[in-house]
């Protein structure tokens, strides 16, 4: 008999987890990592120095908070806009620059788009997600969707970027469990990026084939020269 595939609350953070690591590491050409540890809390809260936070609607409901220490989010910021080819003289020199919060918030839409499009093919179910948050404060802040979880759960994993300072993770959701009732095929990932540059490789080739002249076009001249043509 076929075991019945079940995936968790646990098995949606870490599917979180994944996607945060995926677009901090590719954004920012460095290293990302979380804990193998994850904690399990009584209430989601935005910390100094700088919170994001965004909620999610649909197949299932809840929020997502980011906790960033002046020195992991001056990191991130750093890395990620040289990546993009600032000069260093270009870059803001505070976290409370509203350089440093838009950058963290345009991360923060990817990370949680990234998330919710895997979560739509692994799980046959869809999520929405609203405009994300940035607040750089002094003072930790209270964030609850209790109010619209029957059994809200929250969890919390510890972040680490390649220079090893510290941020945080933290998912408030509902009790939830998806039971896999048949086989089904998720569709690829689709890379525009990818496509584009294929396309751009297949004309390049092509044109340069149009400009070769054919391998037998001397042969043929000579022969037409030999018969006076």
């Amino acid at each position: 008999m076929k075991k019945t595939k079940v995936v968790t609350t646990d098995d949606i953070l870490l599917t979180l987890c994944k996607s945060v690591t995926k677009v901090l590491a590719t954004a920012t050409g460095s290293e990302i990592n979380y804990s193998a540890m994850v904690q399990k809390i009584n209430k989601t809260c935005l910390k100094p120095d700088i919170g994001c936070f965004v909620l999610f609607d649909g197949g299932f409901s809840g929020l997502v908070i980011i906790n960033f220490e002046a020195a992991s989010a001056m990191e991130i910021y750093r890395n990620y806009m040289l990546q993009m080819g600032m000069s260093e003289a270009e870059l803001a020199s505070q976290h409370t620059s509203d350089e440093v919060g838009n950058m963290m918030g345009e991360l923060m839409n990817q990370i949680v788009g990234d998330f919710t499009g895997t979560i739509s093919k692994e799980l046959q179910t869809n999520i929405t997600q609203n405009q994300p948050r940035m607040l750089a404060i002094n003072k930790q802040v209270m964030m609850s969707v209790d109010t619209n979880l029957d059994r809200p759960q929250a969890r919390r994993v510890t972040f680490s970027t390649e220079k090893n300072n510290i941020f945080y993770l933290e998912l408030a959701i509902d009790k939830t469990e998806f039971i896999q009732l048949h086989e089904f095929e998720t569709e690829e990932d689709f890379d525009p990026d990818s496509l584009i540059e294929a396309e751009a490789n297949k004309a390049k080739n092509g044109s340069t084939k149009a400009k070769e002249p054919p391998a037998d076009a001397g042969m043929d001249q000579d022969l037409l020269d030999e018969l006076g043509i």
